[in-house]
Parts: structure tokens; C-alpha cells; sequence
């Protein structure tokens, strides 16, 4: 069954938010609460008054659930909200397994006191992962609410029905009872079903409908509470100084200029953590300004320009084959017609437009963190090495921030707070600046992926063999995604290091080939602190798969759409491909387009991927015009096909596709860090540009809903098919393959001036 969404994701003018809020005379308060926000924020009184810890237990439905007795429910959940949507699409699936309204669902996402830990926010695992344990929690309450309404109405379970969470025998709608009436003290004090009757597709109300996100009016009027907008009554305001110079550490301090500063506290060393503490956050700002610091020579980072070099010749942790099927490199060496082809992708940061924050307090021993990180549950073990308290004496309580899909500064920032405010005493609130944003969170790491083919004489692929150089996971500490943050390794806690995820995954393909290699070379360390960036890996891998099978079907004289097609075996997968071919009105093309008198030419790519090769479908097909003159790149329009089986809010969905296609166009347009041996240079929004109103082309949207399927994810899959459709595309309007990202203007030029002689 499919459903259509044709959305265009188009530049909006500024609302100003705080603009509003000041003209209309309003002031923000601590905490809001709504159908399905959080209520994770402490009130602006000045005592926390926090809500109790309670019952984190997995295994228990009360750890998930909570009933009152004015018919609200309250789900607490460890997911948090990156401006995915979920805090929508959960409180449609519990209100669904329970059958009560949106308007009695409230949710509480990532306190580490009340939720259970479910994991990071990650791997768009929230819906198929955290909403099927939510689920389960919700169907084994129901059946125990049912059998206390059957004891209070005498009435079998089988006559009763349910409606708006209050329970009534079936034709006798005056024989009620709300569940709240019937919640006793231990009623949900039971173990979670781990088989319980789900509902069926077929009687799902909510689930499957765009319903409008619970945090959107809050957000558009101002009221809304994000992390940067957190304050506790009493609280400093800090900065972090740390060294331009990459590795250099602290020798001396000299902080009597700071002191002439209006409301400066004091400067806070331990080690090389090295931080000004205000009484308002100008003065934090300017008196890190005029902290004199004697820094040491610092370490240094590789000559850009032979990144890929160097890193191809970096020593391998280990070797991982990914696919083997067949003798691929000697099918290889026997062919007399092989193609072959080089991939790389730069090093690139979030540059979250919002720059990180938290606020920490060490309040009767214990220390509360706000935060908008991704994994409250892994941060506070984190955070407990640093500060040296043990985990049960630590609440990380999130609060939403800028987006980041992935580590991003905000669990830095956290661990900041965390530690000057066990070093003070007092409570801190730690916002990081552009520069740091930008120059400091982690960075991806860089990536070279080579890719071979043999054709065989009747012009069929006979073998595929692919080498990918990517990063391995250098440290692993407590728990899995345990992540060396800066203040660790500045107080000596944890050596340097990174964890970047799965990046292997993807570098199989989701084509038949007769015999096929893949083999994934895992480079021992980076260059930068690296982490994990939305869709990491996948993107990467999927840019040089789907490049380089453009790349084969050309050679072969086949239209691209068409060569895909006789390869992939998965219905769902050709199903996802037809789509978006139907949708974008495509045409079989063989060679490139002639360029129009004004010297543009256009062109049209496309792009297949099985995110994981096993979870989300996604068919990508985008048009651009490349200035011939100066290789400029511009997107007009992006078709995506997307099948993440059973949708629960397409509205959502479509929104996280639109935002992933147009975050990749960014990264693949133009997003790369600069560096020198010494230094990031990548530090503002000049020196690291990202996509702007004015480009940003038109997404239309066809969703494939699947009721009967699982839930797969739509936080990341998209945007993998971006880069090599945008590539795909560049080739069909000049000629000329681009096999390296960002398909800046530069490169663009310099290819096409490398096709002139070629041409004559």
C-alpha cells in the first residue's frame, strides 16, 4: 500500500522567535508541559523539586508507564527528541496500544532517574527498536487495566471495550470505569510481556496518520524551552579556553586582566581543563578573552593536502571482508575489460547552527546535568569518570538543543558543566561559542574506497571488488559508544581516541554479480577526534557503490535505471526504484546532455540504497545545471521513494527525509573541514559554508507505507542516495565524473577543463 507525500522544502522566511516572545511581553519559564512534551526541565523557584526517582527496571511496565488518575498517561521513555518527531510518533503508538487520546499521553524522554536506558538516539533505531518496547509495555498494561475493569464492572475481559482510556461494557456505555480508577498501588508493579497480543494493523486509530507534532506550537510561539534557554536561579556562567594550536596543553595562567572584568568569579584549572567562571555570561565571554595563556607547541595535525594519501598508507587495525563470494580478484586478473575507480570523502564536522550548552548543579551531593545530549544514560557513566562520582549519584535530564544525528558537541559541553560544577560548588552553565562548535566537536573521519569490475565478453559484470578504508573504534570503555570527551583527556581521565560507529555498513552492495569482494580495511587511528555524523559510513560507502555502478552501466551502454533493475533481486527493492523513477518522470539515458546556449547544462543522477542492506528503502533521482563556465552546481529538484515498512506518522516521516536530503546536498556540495599542521581553520560559518535559503532545491516525497511490515527508520536513510545521485548527475550534464566530495565549483572547472582536449 502506498501513500504519497509531493513536499517541497522550500526557503521560509525568519520568524524570530525571540523577537516575538519580547514584543509580545512574555518571559520564558523553566517548564512547559503539553500532549506529549517532555516535562524533563526543573521550575525557575529555585528549588529543583525534581520528580522522584523511580523504577528504571526494563523489565517492568511501571519503569514505562505511568496512569493518574485524571486519565493522563505519562510514558517515559529513553529516547529522546532530536527534532526527529519521535516524541509525536511514541505517543501515537502508546495511545494506540492503549486506546486513549493524544491528549492524554505525555511523555518523558531521558532522565536518566525515571527512564529506561534504551539506548542512544541513534542508528534510527527509535521507532523500530524503542516504540516496540513501548509497545509491549503498553499491550501487557492494557490486559492488566482490562482484567481490574472486568473485576469492577463484573463483566467478562471479552465484553469490554475501551475508548479515550476509560473501559465499558460492551453496549452498556454507562457501565464504566477510566483506567485511572482502577491503577492500585503495584497493579503495574509486573514483568513486560514478551510476547503480548499486539495490536493488529487493522486496528490501529492513530498510527499511520500525519499528526501534527505535539513540540511545533510551543516552538512557533516562543515558549518552548531548549537547552540554551535553560537557566537555574543562582547559576554562573562559564567558558571554556582551550588552544588554538592542535595538542598544546596549559603551562601557565595569568588571569589578572580578567579580574578588572565586571562580574568575572574566578578561572578554574585542573590539569589542561582550563575555564572562566561569571556572574553573567558576557562577563564569562569577555574575560575569556583576556585570560593570558602560555600554551606548549602542541602536536600538530597532517598536511591537508595528502589526507587521502596518508591515510590510505595508515596503519590497519584489522581487516573485515564484507561480502566474498567467488574468487573476485582472480576473475580480475583474467578479464580482459576491468573498470576501475577511486572514491574519497573529506573529513566534515556537524556545525550544529545552534552551539552546545548544558547546566550542571551539585545539589546535596548529587549532580543534576541538563543536556541535550543523544544518550543521557551512556553520558552519566561518561561523566562519572570525569567527576569521579559514582553513577547512582549522577541525573543527566535531557533537554532538546540544535540537531546533531550523531556526537556533536553537546555531550562536551555536558562534561564541561559536570566538572566545573564539582570544582565550584555552585551551579554552572557552560555555552560553548561558534569556534568551538565548528573547530571543535568531533569530525569524521576521511575515507578512500576503491572499486573494481570485470566485464566479461557478452558485456555482463563478472566480478566486483571493493577495498574501503575506513576507521575502526580506537577505544572502548565502560559500555559500548562511551566516547573520550574533552574534559577527560584534559584532566588526564582518558587517553585520546574516537568511537565512530558502524562505518563498514554499506559497503556490501544490493546487487546480484556473479562474484563479488568486499573487503573493508579499518585504519587504526584519525587524525581529528572523530565520532559518528548522520548516517555514518552508509553515506560514504553508498556514494562510492552507487558512483561506480553509473560508472559500469555506462561502460556498458545501459541506461542506469534500467542496469539497477536487472541487478537487485528484492522486490521491496525494485518496488522503492520504480517509484521514484515514475515519480521523477524518468527517461533512459546513455550519454551525457548537451549543454543549453547559456552555457548550463543539466543533468539528472540516481541513486539506490538498502540502508544496512537490511532495514530502509530509499530511490533517490536528482536534477542540477552545471555552469559550464565555472563549474558551479545548482539542485532544482530531489525525488525521493521511501519504504520504512509501516509508517507511523507519515508527516514525520516525509519531514525526516526532506531534512536528511537537504542536509547531504549540503555535505556534498560543499561541506569539508580546513586545517593546517597547526590548526582547524573551520571555525565559522566562512570558513565551513553550509547550504542556504536561497539553493536549496525542491524535495518531493513518495512514502511507501507498509502497515503489516516492521517500522524500520527514516532518520538517516535518505540522505545516503544524496551524494552519488548529485554526482550521477553532474556526469549525465558534462560529461565528467566527479568522484570526490564536496563538487565544489573548483573541482567542477578543473574536471571540465581536463575534458576540453578530449573533446577537440
Amino acid at each position: 500500500m502506498a501513500s504519497s507525500s509531493a513536499r517541497s522544502a522550500s526557503p521560509l522566511p525568519d520568524p524570530r522567535r525571540r523577537s516575538l516572545v519580547q514584543a509580545g511581553g512574555a518571559a520564558l519559564v523553566i517548564a512547559f508541559a503539553w500532549p506529549g512534551r517532555d516535562a524533563n526541565a526543573a521550575p525557575a523557584d529555585g528549588d529543583l523539586a525534581l520528580p522522584p526517582p523511580k523504577t528504571v527496571d526494563k523489565n517492568r511496565v511501571d519503569a514505562f508507564l505511568r496512569f493518574g488518575a485524571d486519565g493522563q498517561v505519562t510514558v517515559f521513555t529513553g529516547k529522546v527528541d532530536l527534532g526527529t518527531g519521535i516524541r509525536t510518533a511514541l505517543a501515537q503508538l502508546v495511545a494506540d496500544e492503549l486506546d486513549v487520546g493524544m491528549a492524554q499521553v505525555q511523555l518523558v524522554m531521558g532522565d536518566t532517574a525515571t527512564t529506561v536506558d534504551q539506548w542512544l538516539t541513534a542508528g534510527s533505531l527509535s521507532i523500530s527498536v524503542g516504540g516496540v518496547e513501548l509497545r509491549k509495555a503498553a499491550a501487557t498494561a492494557r490486559r492488566a487495566l482490562l482484567e481490574a475493569a472486568a473485576r469492577e464492572l463484573a463483566a467478562p475481559v471479552s465484553e469490554l471495550e475501551v475508548q479515550d482510556g476509560r473501559v465499558s461494557v460492551r453496549g452498556v456505555p454507562a457501565r464504566s470505569v477510566a483506567y485511572g480508577a482502577v491503577v492500585q498501588p503495584g497493579t503495574l508493579e509486573m514483568r513486560v510481556d514478551a510476547e503480548p497480543l499486539l495490536k493488529t494493523a487493522q486496528q490501529l486509530r492513530l498510527v499511520g496518520k500525519g499528526i501534527q507534532r505535539v513540540d511545533i506550537p510551543a516552538k512557533v510561539s516562543g515558549e518552548f524551552t531548549y537547552m540554551q534557554d535553560f537557566r537555574l536561579p543562582g547559576m554562573l556562567h562559564a567558558r571554556i579556553v582551550r588552544p588554538v594550536v592542535f595538542g598544546a596543553r596549559v603551562l601557565a595562567v595569568d588571569d589578572r586582566e580578567a579580574r578588572r572584568i565586571k562580574g568575572f568569579v574566578r578561572a578554574v584549572r585542573k590539569d589542561n581543563f582550563l575555564a572562566v567562571v561569571a556572574r553573567s555570561e558576557w562577563a564569562a565571554v569577555k574575560a575569556s578573552r583576556v585570560l593570558k595563556v602560555q600554551w606548549s607547541e602542541g602536536t600538530g595535525l597532517p598536511p591537508p593536502g595528502s589526507i587521502f594519501e596518508d591515510w590510505r598508507n595508515s596503519p590497519v587495525a584489522k581487516q573485515e571482508l564484507m561480502q566474498n563470494q567467488g574468487d573476485a580478484p582472480a576473475v580480475l586478473r583474467a578479464s580482459e575489460r576491468r573498470l576501475a575507480a577511486t572514491y574519497e570523502f573529506p573529513v566534515q564536522t556537524h556545525a550544529s547552527i545552534g552551539p552546545s550548552c548544558a547546566v550542571a548543579t551539585l545539589d546535596k551531593g548529587a549532580l543534576v546535568v541538563w543536556t541535550a545530549s543523544q544518550g543521557p544514560h551512556s553520558l552519566r557513566d561518561e561523566l562519572a569518570g570525569i567527576v569521579k562520582m559514582p553513577v547512582e549519584a549522577i541525573r543527566v535530564i535531557y533537554l532538546d538543543g540544535a540537531g546533531c544525528y550523531g556526537r556533536n558537541g553537546h555531550e562536551d559541553a555536558a562534561a564541561d558543566a559536570a566538572l566545573l560544577a564539582t570544582l565550584i560548588g555552585q551551579p554552572v552553565r557552560v555555552q560553548w561559542m561558534r569556534a568551538d562548535e565548528t573547530g571543535r566537536s568531533p569530525k569524521t573521519p576521511p575515507r578512500v574506497i576503491d572499486l573494481e569490475a570485470a566485464i566479461s565478453p557478452d558485456g555482463a559484470v563478472s566480478a566486483w571488488n571493493g577495498e574501503f578504508y575506513i576507521s575502526t573504534n580506537s577505544v572502548v570503555l565502560s559500555k559500548p559508544f562511551d566516547y573520550p570527551l574533552l574534559a577527560a583527556t584534559e584532566t588526564g581521565v582518558l587517553r585520546s581516541g574516537n568511537w565512530v560507529g558502524s562505518l563498514h555498513l554499506n559497503s556490501a552492495i544490493p546487487y546480484r554479480f556473479p562474484v563479488v569482494r568486499v573487503n573493508t580495511r579499518q585504519i587504526a587511528t584519525t587524525p581529528f577526534r572523530s565520532a559518528h555524523l548522520r548516517s555514518p559510513g552508509r553515506i560514504e560507502n553508498s556514494f562510492a557503490n552507487e558512483s561506480f555502478i553509473d560508472e559500469v552501466a555506462h561502460a556498458l551502454r545501459l541506461d542506469p535505471a534500467e542496469f539497477r533493475r536487472r541487478h537487485i533481486d528484492d522486490p521491496r527493492g525494485l518496488a522503492v526504484l520504480q517509484a521514484v523513477l515514475r515519480r521523477a518522470g524518468w527517461v533512459p539515458r546513455t550519454a551525457a546532455a548537451k549543454p543549453t546556449a547559456d552555457g548550463l547544462a543539466a543533468g539528472r543522477g540516481l541513486a539506490y540504497v538498502r540502508y544496512n542492506t537490511n532495514s530502509t528503502y530509499v530511490a533517490g533521482v536528482a536534477d542540477l545545471t552545471v555552469d559550464l563556465n565555472t563549474g558551479e552546481v545548482k539542485v532544482q529538484h530531489i525525488f525521493i521513494a521511501h519504504d520504512c515498512g509501516r509508517i507511523v506518522n507519515p508527516d514525520g516521516v516525509a519531514n525526516q527525509v526532506e531534512g536528511g536530503v537537504l542536509q547531504a546536498v549540503s555535505r556534498t556540495l560543499m561541506e569539508a573541514v580546513q586545517w593546517n599542521t597547526r590548526q582547524v581553520n573551520s571555525i565559522d560559518w566562512a570558513s565551513y559554508p553550509i547550504l542556504r535559503a536561497p539553493n536549496v532545491p525542491r524535495v518531493e516525497v513518495e512514502l511507501i507505507d507498509r502497515p503489516t511490515e516492521p517500522s524500520f527508520g527514516a532518520g538517516e536513510a535518505a540522505g545516503t542516495v544524496v551524494p552519488a545521485a548529485l554526482a550521477n548527475a553532474v556526469f549525465d550534464a558534462t560529461g565528467a565524473r566527479v568522484r570526490s566530495v564536496p563538487l565544489t565549483a573548483e573541482k567542477v572547472k578543473a574536471l571540465l577543463e581536463r575534458l576540453k582536449p578530449l573533446a577537440t
